[in-house]
């Protein structure tokens, strides 16, 4: 059937009205091109009025995934991968993401926070899943600033109602130890380098309770102090040969990256262990420092103190004359354990405002000659000043 009307894309008159699958559509014969679609009478709330529907408004064309939400839906399953999660954990993820894009809380939000909702959906299952996975490590494969991150992830726990218990160390330490090669024989790996897992996964566990007792993970990322961690355990285990090994050859031999404040980690927690030898009566012999306390951590450190000394212990007996770390405890007043943002606060602490006793004003207080003279303020007041002193 013929219709009037030019096609857009030729110029040809020929369009004739098509009837696909019982869809009228106005098509141009020369060239195919669709000038405008039928009109449904099926599956719709109108349909029992016998209304006729547009295909854009019908439930077909509701059934279709958006584009925001497919795109979604792909980089959280190029995520769970990449982080080789189970298949329940990312059908999860994935059902937490369409919930969450239906929510009008999200609709009006960046495109930067709507592609970091699904590493937070990510993020959420694991944790409800008890799959040790911090937020550094998903932001980092996000390329993701961690403050917007929380941001989206704190929206996401609050908008959907969700429970997510909070990351378990011990489940950590053990998922990040298994991936170190230290404890699987290579060959190109010493042989006085490999240690056995359950040990040092002991030895590592004990001191993370130690740094948590002594609040060197409150409110840090747990990542760099299960490396500090297990650096110490790990040196503690075979202190001879291991001692000279620094942080970043152990992380290079381990197969793993060095995160940067893991170096301010193993320094707070070598001081907290020179504090905690420094008491033992029985170590007062030896020179003690950051190198050589942690030889005499035999015993587990999360039950308060280090232990003896073995005989391969490469401490020293001090000599006369020569200063140490756990003399100057002793001689001194004993400074308590304190959380580090105490001992090095970033910002200087304000000074004691003054009492009301100290502000009052007895009139006795000196005043100053500039003070005088910003009461003279003309030359008629000054010659006042005189006739008045001036006279009897």
């Amino acid at each position: 059937m013929a219709a009037r009307g030019r096609c857009p894309e030729c110029g040809s008159e020929s369009l004739v009205e098509d009837a696909h699958y019982a869809q009228q559509q106005l098509v141009c014969a020369a060239c195919g091109c669709v000038l405008s679609e039928g009109l449904l009478t099926t599956t719709y709330t109108d349909e029992e009025h016998l209304r006729e529907v547009s295909y854009s408004q019908s439930t077909g064309q509701k059934e279709q995934l958006s584009r925001c939400l497919q795109r979604g839906i792909r980089r959280l399953q190029d995520l769970c991968k990449v982080l080789q999660l189970p298949a329940v954990i990312e059908e999860t993820a994935v059902s937490y993401l369409q919930r969450a894009l239906q929510l009008p809380a999200f609709h009006l939000v960046s495109l930067e926070k709507k592609e970091l909702l699904g590493g937070c959906c990510v993020l959420v299952t694991c944790r409800q899943h008890r799959w040790p996975l911090s937020m550094g490590t998903v932001c980092s494969l996000l390329y993701a600033k961690q403050e917007l991150f929380a941001g989206v992830f704190l929206s996401l726990q609050r908008e959907l109602g969700l429970s997510v218990p909070a990351l378990s160390l011990a489940d950590l330490v053990t998922t990040h130890l298994s991936s170190f090669q230290l404890v699987q024989p290579t060959a190109s790996i010493p042989t006085a380098f490999l240690e056995d897992k359950e040990k040092l996964v002991a030895r590592t566990m004990a001191m993370v309770e130690l740094a948590g007792e002594t609040w060197l993970v409150t409110g840090r990322h747990p990542v760099p102090v299960v490396v500090a961690a297990a650096f110490l355990a790990w040196q503690s285990l075979r202190p001879g040969p291991r001692l000279s090994c620094p942080l970043a050859r152990f992380c290079r031999l381990a197969g793993v990256q060095l995160p940067p404040p893991a170096h301010l980690r193993l320094r707070e927690l070598q001081d907290v262990l020179l504090a905690m030898a420094s008491q033992l009566s029985w170590l007062r012999g030896f020179r003690l420092d950051r190198k050589t306390v942690d030889s005499l951590n035999k015993d587990s450190p999360g039950q308060g103190t280090p232990g003896q000394p073995s005989p391969c212990s490469p401490a020293v007996p001090q000599q006369q004359g020569s200063p140490s770390a756990g003399q100057q405890q002793r001689g001194g007043t004993l400074r308590p354990l304190l959380p580090p943002c105490l001992i090095h606060p970033r910002k200087r602490l304000r000074a004691a405002a003054p009492s009301a006793a100290g502000a009052a004003l007895t009139g006795d207080e000196p005043i100053s000659d500039s003070e005088i003279e910003q009461y003279l303020r003309s030359p008629e007041e000054i010659r006042a000043f005189s006739r008045a002193k001036a006279w009897p």
